[in-house]
């Protein structure tokens, strides 16, 4: 079915202003909706409080307001306007909270709007924390035990029958805002009262915690003709009771079975049919236990999210621009030259690399604030490394944090023992990964690690490897180093300062590339293609690798 002629004019509601846990992810998004729609021809008008976003450049819609995001300038906008059509699902919770206020409000009817790439209804079953237990019950999609309260009291109650630990999980909240892990009965008066406070309507679910099970997302868009592919697997290094935005994260999924990942993809499919009747994008985040695979739904998010710009520049598929044509009534297989030049949009991306995205944390900059890493996201923004193993990309991705790190260590920084480093690594703080690195380099094992962290042995074997070839490496002088080895470190992301402070001598990071370029161990350039060469790709990028 080609787009909706009645169509005409757009308005796309922005994040706000620069919160941790938002925005500039949505701003992203904003941007390149706002362009696939002009493309068509139709007049956007966008809305949002943040000058320093790139959305509200006057170059990228027709008209900018820089206004409150409240009800009353979107009414404003209205009066001044005609608008046929508002998208809310570029905007993140912020965006879909004001877009429900003024549907309660009767403001959509009452200028005639219609909204688009999300309904009302979806925007409640998957914030509304009892709504959507239900409908994963009536779907037959497991959950973890849990319960609302919309009183102190209610969930009191409710933590006392189910144990500890458990999670309090506000509604209608953005980067885990208000969420937090109850340990025992002294934390749970803070914490609910907290949970209340923080939710709009007063409401907090209270849930069993799945502490220590590994974390997966899974990116969707789908159709008016109910068409749904799955663009990108992402799965966390760390394991559940840390926010998405504040995890190592990999993709494509890396530990996952062939029968848990088709169980996963299907359940996903399920959910994201059963939330409503719209065209557009969606995210669906599951647990997993790891000993038993046994699979629970965590939340459902009806709209583009923070991974969905991470995924679009993963896999080379725009997400928000293909979600912004299917929300005007276009279907991904009428989608033709958007990705490719020969196939439609319909189609998963196949990826023959490995993405590593690491959060960048500012804590110096916020004196006195908690370091550990929990339900509440703490990061100020994130580096996305590419390489044709985990081993290169999370390495590429330590170089990028601009912390000093020449890949995974910080050489002579740590000065704990073995002991102190399984103790310090059992909290999940923003430099673990590094220790975990230490701990390996001192001898200790990747069971014990394993224990102490949550995080699959298959990422500490990873690790372990990387300290296998530091090892190695110590042990010559630059003149000596074999080729063989050389080729080894480099194809697993050693950088030439890490290989200058990890050798013996005086060398430079100059005389080791000289060294080799004179072997001819030079980077080649790839190409994020989305479908690993099988079609030619319109829409890509390259990333350097040795190979």
């Amino acid at each position: 079915m080609p787009r909706d002629l009645s169509i005409q004019s757009v308005l796309i509601v922005g994040s706000g202003p620069i919160i941790i846990g938002q925005a500039c992810e949505f701003d992203y998004s904003g941007s390149q909706a706002a362009r696939s729609l002009r493309e068509e021809g139709i007049h956007v008008t966008l809305i949002n409080s943040n000058p320093a976003t790139i959305m509200t450049d006057p170059m990228m819609a027709d008209k900018v307001y820089l206004l409150p995001l409240t009800v009353e300038s979107i009414e404003q906008i209205l009066e001044e306007n005609k608008i046929d059509a508002v998208l809310p699902t570029m905007g993140g919770q912020t965006a879909l909270n004001l877009c429900k206020e003024a549907d309660e409000l009767g403001i959509w009817e009452k200028y005639q709007v219609k909204m688009i790439g999300v309904d009302v209804a979806a925007i409640d079953t998957a914030e509304d924390r009892e709504k959507f237990r239900k409908l994963m019950y009536d779907i037959g999609i497991a959950v973890a035990p849990s319960h609302v309260a919309n009183s102190f009291l209610e969930g009191k109650d409710f933590a006392q029958q189910i144990g500890f630990p458990l999670v309090i999980r506000p509604s209608f909240t953005l980067g885990g805002t208000g969420g937090s892990f109850v340990h025992s009965k002294e934390e749970l008066d803070e914490a609910l009262q907290r949970g209340l406070q923080a939710s709009p309507i007063h409401e907090v679910l209270v849930e069993k915690a799945v502490l220590g099970w590994k974390e997966f997302e899974l990116e969707l868009l789908r159709d008016q003709n109910d068409n749904v592919v799955i663009i990108c697997t992402v799965e966390n290094l760390d394991p559940m009771g840390i926010h998405t935005g504040d995890s190592i994260t990999v993709a494509p999924a890396m530990t996952l079975s062939d029968t848990s990942f088709q169980d996963m993809r299907n359940k996903a499919m399920l959910m994201m049919r059963s939330l409503g009747n719209f065209a557009g994008g969606c995210n669906v985040q599951f647990a997993q236990n790891p000993e038993t695979e046994e699979l629970i739904a965590v939340e459902i998010n009806p709209r583009v999210s923070r991974s969905s710009a991470l995924a679009s520049k993963a896999t080379g598929y725009p997400i928000a621009k293909i979600a912004a044509k299917l929300a005007i009534g276009y279907s991904l297989d009428e989608l033709k030259n958007q990705i490719t030049k020969t196939t439609s949009a319909y189609f998963e991306p196949a990826l023959d690399y490995v993405i590593v995205k690491m959060p960048r944390w500012n804590f110096d900059k916020f004196k006195g604030a908690n370091t550990t890493l929990g339900l509440q996201m703490k990061s100020v923004g994130e580096v996305m490394a590419i390489g044709r193993c985990f081993n290169e990309a999370i390495q590429k991705a330590c170089q990028s944090l601009e912390n000093e790190a020449v890949g995974l260590g910080y050489y002579g920084k740590s000065l704990m023992k073995s002991e102190e480093l399984i103790e310090y690594i059992k909290t999940p703080k923003w430099d673990r990964i590094f220790r975990i690195k230490d701990a390996l380099m001192q001898g200790v094992s990747v069971k014990t690690i394993v224990q102490a962290t949550g995080i699959d042995r298959w990422f500490i074997y990873q690790i372990q490897d990387i300290c296998q070839i530091e090892k190695e490496l110590a042990q010559y002088q630059l003149e000596s180093i074999p080729e063989e080895l050389l080729i080894r470190a480099k194809k697993n992301g050693f950088s030439d300062e890490q290989i200058t402070r990890i050798i013996p001598g005086n060398s430079t990071d100059d005389e080791v590339y000289a060294k080799r370029k004179s072997l001819g161990i030079l980077r080649s350039y790839k190409m994020v293609d989305t479908c690993s060469a099988e079609f030619e790709a319109k829409t890509p990028y390259f990333y350097s690798t040795f190979e």
